[in-house]
């Protein structure tokens, strides 16, 4: 059927997404919406879809190279955890933050914090913060869907928009093809030209961002947050204190040592940066800037290169300190990355959805539903200029929330978006891409793609979110909702509206910072008074 399947290319990840929020099973609503996906494509042939679910699309999706790589990173960055914990060095490190996090509103500010400090990976980002913050947020009571969300809010945003992360070489690209299709002359710098000028457009994940430090520093909550941490303040769940105190247990009586914990993660740290230097260098050429080296690396090799040295330094280091026996420290490595497990078989669904659900290409036999075009197409040709950058808003986050991808929202959307913009403004030269309205247009699907990965239970970083910091999938995903669907409607009402009609975005930033400041001020309530905690 061409391009896309028409309204059959929306309803499969729909109804994933529909299953998901009215059963809270992840995996079966996954596996329908693959299903489903597999019937449309095979023209409703229910033995045909089976064969080809089994056979193609959930093969193809597990052997990808990149997703198998972001497997053994997982794996083994939850290895690494279960060492540390084993070892003592969680508990250490616990102790190093206690001055510091001393009541609820501070541990919540210094996670905030310290997700903005990594912010070269959102993948990175996810799994170390959580893992690391989540027995400092447990001994502070914080719940773990505020975790969860402090850790999910930070890291796509703080990587969108970061200069020099492993998201620049692909936005860049995003932008440079869809430059490629209109007719102007263009260098190799325009592309990362407009790739700046759109960060102040990026409403969502500025205020996103912004809210989390709100947030953490107000102590105030709204919606299905305010009552998970409420809960967690009064009566924090007995299985989770448990689960905590047999997790003490099993680290040595002696005490925590903060360089089990530490040094392993400085090592991480240090091997990804020199590894995305390494992997993005070019050949035998310089004069090449840091962003563009950081850019072009080979992002999962470096990730998998990382966790692994993270994990054989924690390993050595216990052995050195003589924490555990041989036997027992791979024991707890195994059960550390156990604990990621059912997180992978997630991710592993809903990338395969997402491939289902990507536009088909003249050498792919198996073909696709073709999803963001369908949906770009409804834009049509008779849209305003001064809606185009909210309408590109709103249908980038219909797109990443039905897709679960924000980075597979951006590449399809991206070149759509300026051709059709290119258009709009009734182009007459170069200089016109600087034109507010089409940059604002760009800024746009960068922004969208995040607030509708933020909202959907199928994105990879919301699954991995939940899962490092040990919270329900589902839980997450309801309390999280309500505060990107309010950072949303701020960055539609001081934000792509009033760029589209000439406000200056220098004004509108304050203005949107204000306006969802107030918003927390009056939806939000302080769970309980801080206290020192002992």
């Amino acid at each position: 059927m061409g391009d896309h399947y028409g309204i059959w290319s929306v309803l499969p990840p729909l109804l994933a997404i529909l299953l998901a929020m009215l059963t809270r099973r992840v995996i079966p609503s996954l596996l329908m919406g693959v299903f489903a996906a597999a019937l449309v494509l095979t023209d409703g042939n229910p033995f045909a879809a089976v064969v080809r679910c089994i056979t193609t699309d959930l093969v193809s999706s597990l052997c990808s190279s990149d997703h198998l790589r972001v497997f053994a990173f997982t794996l083994l960055m939850g290895a690494m955890v279960g060492i540390i914990h084993h070892s003592g060095g969680m508990r250490g490190l616990v102790d190093l933050l206690r001055p510091f996090a001393t009541n609820r509103r501070r541990g919540q500010a210094i996670t905030w914090l310290m997700g903005l400090i990594i912010f070269f990976d959102d993948y990175a980002n996810t799994l170390l913060l959580g893992t690391t913050f989540r027995p400092v947020t447990d001994r502070l009571k914080i719940s773990r869907e505020k975790l969860a969300y402090i850790v999910d809010s930070t890291a796509a945003p703080v990587a969108g928009i970061a200069i020099v992360s492993t998201w620049v070489a692909g936005e860049v690209d995003f932008i440079s093809t869809g430059l490629a299709g209109i007719d102007i002359p263009t260098n190799q710098g325009l592309g990362f030209s407009i790739f700046i000028e759109t960060i102040v457009y990026r409403f969502y994940p500025l205020l996103a961002l912004m809210l989390v430090g709100m947030v953490a520093c107000t102590g105030r909550d709204f919606g299905p947050m305010r009552k998970a941490e409420k809960q967690a303040a009064d009566n924090f769940i007995e299985n989770e204190m448990d689960h905590c105190k047999t997790s003490a247990r099993r680290e040595l009586a002696s005490g925590g040592r903060v360089h089990l914990a530490l040094v392993p993660i400085v090592v991480l740290t240090i091997v990804l940066v020199a590894s995305l230097v390494l992997t993005g260098l070019p050949d035998g050429s310089g004069g090449t800037s840091l962003w563009q080296i950081i850019g072009s690396a080979d992002a999962y090799s470096a990730l998998v290169w990382a966790s692994l040295a993270g994990c054989l330094t924690a390993m050595l280091l216990t052995g050195l300190e003589q924490r555990g026996s041989l036997a027992g420290i791979f024991q707890a490595a195994v059960r550390g990355a156990w604990q990621m497990f059912p997180a992978l078989v997630v991710l592993w669904l809903a990338w395969t959805l997402a491939e289902l659900s990507a536009s088909s290409e003249s050498t792919d036999p198996a073909g696709r539903l073709g999803t963001a075009v369908y949906l770009a197409g409804l834009l049509g040709d008779a849209v305003s200029p001064e809606w185009m950058p909210t309408l590109v808003f709103l249908l980038s986050a219909v797109v990443s929330y039905c897709t679960g991808t924000s980075w597979g929202t951006m590449s399809l959307l991206t070149p759509l978006v300026i051709r059709v913009t290119w258009q709009l403004i009734d182009p007459s030269g170069e200089e016109m891409v600087h034109n507010p309205i089409f940059i604002a247009s760009i800024g746009a699907v960068l922004a969208g793609s995040i607030f509708g990965d933020h909202c959907s239970p199928i994105s990879d970083t919301t699954i991995l979110s939940s899962r490092a910091s040990g919270c329900n999938h589902m839980a997450h995903v309801w309390t999280q909702m309500p505060y990107a669907l309010v950072v949303g409607a701020v960055s539609i009402l001081a934000g792509t509206i009033p760029v589209g009609f000439g406000i200056s975005v220098w004004i509108c930033l304050p203005a949107s910072a204000l306006l969802l400041f107030s918003f927390l001020w009056c939806l939000g309530r302080r769970t309980e008074e801080d206290s020192p905690v002992v």
